[in-house]
């Protein structure tokens, strides 16, 4: 079968820069010429022998490109697209929002007219006419290929117009403004009209600065296509939307402005953000069908999150409610705000358990729902959540999270269905304790990052714009016994106490005398083959090397006898192997830079797992060779 350019396919696209709808636009096959790979998208020359415009596939596209259904000086049907100007430039660029591959690469680029000499074949393009079927024929072959569209006599402005007069004003901007796919969107573009569903809210936020004080607050839209954009309003904008957007409900938005995402923040995978103020429409969709997606999800097993530690990806998490805490309320150091706080432990299928820590209105909303119905075993999703390294693995919710409670999606029933039968009556372990080195701070975080202390002290600017963190396996060569190995911490926020007058211990924390335990604050040295460091190590750290408490390591130095019970103690912590996460950070002492080497978690050697370990590293080495 013949295969060609659609006739005059440029010049009908920038006479129709913005099309009401795809269903309008006549068959449009261009030629793709200079495809390349432009930062994390492709470009190239969209062409029908004629005339060529600059054009940029959707990143969805991307995928076709590498597998090479679509391929330079291939053919391409275009279904759907946006034309914006070039800044600066009296040229236009186009962007293609949907498409489908026609043909393979052909042998040349396509010029006004094709001719094939083997097989004598002219092939004619058809010409655009409404209301008539043009016909292609290859004289030589006895083919005749009809294009797919017909043209209709009425004009989409007067479907418009016969349509749009008893709407809503939101289902009227959907008839008067064509909604663009967030794919198509770039901060050169002017007017454009987005459907999206709101998938996640965050808090009101205040903030100061040198210009002055402000609030602000973040939503993650999502479109029809799956698509997902981070938008952020600020003072009079926050103050506006922030009642207006309610979770999971359709809205209609435009006059918003878009600028190239911060990496460091962005929580979604879009390579462009968007900013609303107090001019931007928001207009909720009622009335109409909504075909957007709800939250999207996706789930991260509670075994496999150790990669995830202190990294800055967030996860998604759904699992069986075991046991919910009441709500306590933790006093923030920057301005002595108290902020609730409700911890609770979440089981899956891997029948490993982690502690979910949520805060703010999440620990007095939706906390105290499950709280309330925790006996019945429910099931919860949450979006966005913090993988911390406290007690080895643990999560947090943020001001974006998003927990759903008993939600409606396979994920859930599959896992109701699991507890039910089979997890109800099994054994979890926590992926914090008790488990494997890899299984709890992953293989990342244990083994993929394995360095020697010469590594860390041979290179005195680690740490130096931010901390860095590694992974050793080393000995606990030293423990000064003279050193203050601990101090006096209230029970109840585990800040220091000081002696209140009369008796007891007073917190400034709580502003009240309180009970008090010990707390470790312990400086040990370390070895390993390649050298030493003097490493810092705070209580559950410092508990895991002694091998007990601080209070019960005070007991053993105030016991009298013949054999120093404290300094044998010590003495029994030294020259154990151990595997050591380690934080790297500079601190000034005296007008000079030094390294600071912070245990963040211990555990124990498990020999089948480095035995593993070494096993791979051996393979990578004869592979390397």
């Amino acid at each position: 079968m013949a295969k060609t350019v659609s006739q005059d396919a440029i010049s009908t696209i920038l006479a129709n820069p913005s099309p009401d709808s795809s269903s309008d636009l006549p068959e449009t096959i261009v030629q793709v010429l200079d495809l390349k790979l432009t930062g994390n998208r492709y470009t190239f020359n969209a062409s029908d022998g004629k005339m060529k415009v600059r054009a940029i596939f959707p990143s969805n596209m991307s995928s076709e490109i590498i597998s090479g259904s679509i391929q330079n000086k291939g053919l391409v049907r275009i279904f759907d697209y946006t034309l914006n100007d070039i800044p600066n430039k009296s040229e236009k660029y186009l962007i293609v929002t949907k498409c489908e591959a026609v043909s393979p690469a052909l042998e040349m680029e396509i010029k006004d007219e094709v001719k094939t000499e083997e097989s004598n074949i002219v092939l004619k393009k058809p010409k655009l006419e409404n209301g008539i079927k043009n016909e292609v024929k290859a004289e030589g072959a006895g083919i005749i290929l009809k294009p797919k569209q017909e043209m209709v006599s009425k004009s989409a402005a007067q479907i418009v117009y016969e349509q749009r007069e008893n709407m809503a004003p939101s289902a009227r901007m959907a008839m008067t403004r064509r909604v663009h796919p967030l794919v198509s969107l770039n901060p050169y573009q002017g007017n454009w009209t987005i459907k999206v569903r709101l998938t996640s809210k965050g808090n009101m936020r205040t903030y100061k600065n040198a210009r002055g004080e402000g609030c602000v607050f973040n939503v993650e839209l999502t479109d029809g296509d799956g698509t997902q954009i981070q938008a952020t309003m600020f003072n009079e904008a926050a103050r506006k939307f922030y009642e207006k957007f309610q979770l999971g409900k359709v809205y209609y938005i435009s006059k918003g402005t878009l600028r190239v995402a911060n990496k460091q923040f962005k929580t979604v995978r879009n390579d462009y953000e968007m900013t609303l103020n107090e001019n931007s429409v928001v207009e909720e969709a009622v009335n109409e069908e909504t075909f957007i997606p709800e939250t999207k999800f996706n789930f991260v097993p509670i075994d496999q999150l150790g990669p995830y530690v202190n990294g800055r990806e967030l996860v998604d998490i759904i699992g069986v409610v075991k046991s919910v805490t009441s709500v306590s309320n933790i006093k923030r150091k920057i301005d002595n705000e108290n902020i609730p706080k409700r911890d609770m432990i979440v089981a899956d299928e891997t029948k490993r358990t982690v502690v979910i820590s949520l805060w703010n209105e999440l620990a007095n909303n939706e906390g105290q729902e499950l709280f309330d119905i925790a006996d019945k075993s429910p099931i919860v999703a949450i979006k966005s959540l913090k993988v911390n390294d406290f007690q080895g693995v643990s999560l947090s919710t943020l001001g974006k999270s998003t927990v759903l409670i008993n939600p409606d999606i396979p994920e859930a029933m599959q896992l109701r269905s699991w507890y039910d039968s089979e997890g109800k009556g099994s054994s979890m372990a926590p992926i914090g304790s008790g488990l494997s080195p890899s299984s709890k701070t992953g293989a990342r975080s244990i083994y993929s990052d394995r360095v020697s202390l010469s590594h860390i002290t041979g290179n005195p600017s680690l740490g130096d714009d931010k901390p860095a963190f590694f992974s050793i396996k080393a000995f606990i060569s030293l423990i000064r016994p003279e050193q203050a190995m601990w101090y006096r911490a209230c029970k109840t926020c585990n800040k220091k106490v000081t002696e209140a007058l009369g008796s007891g211990y007073w917190c400034e924390g709580c502003q009240k005398n309180e009970d008090c335990s010990l707390r470790y604050i312990m400086v040990s040295k370390i070895s390993d083959a390649s050298g030493e460091a003097w490493v810092s190590a705070f209580n559950e750290e410092a508990e895991k090397i002694v091998g007990c408490s601080a209070d019960e390591l005070d007991k053993l130095k105030l016991e009298e006898g013949e054999i120093n019970a404290y300094q044998q103690k010590l003495k029994e912590a030294t020259w154990v192997p151990h595997l050591f996460r380690v934080s790297v950070t500079q601190n000034e002492y005296n007008n000079q830079k030094r390294q600071r080497i912070t245990v963040k978690a211990v555990a124990p050697i498990d020999f089948s797992e480095e035995s593993r370990f070494l096993l791979e590293d051996i393979k990578k080495m004869k592979n390397s060779q």
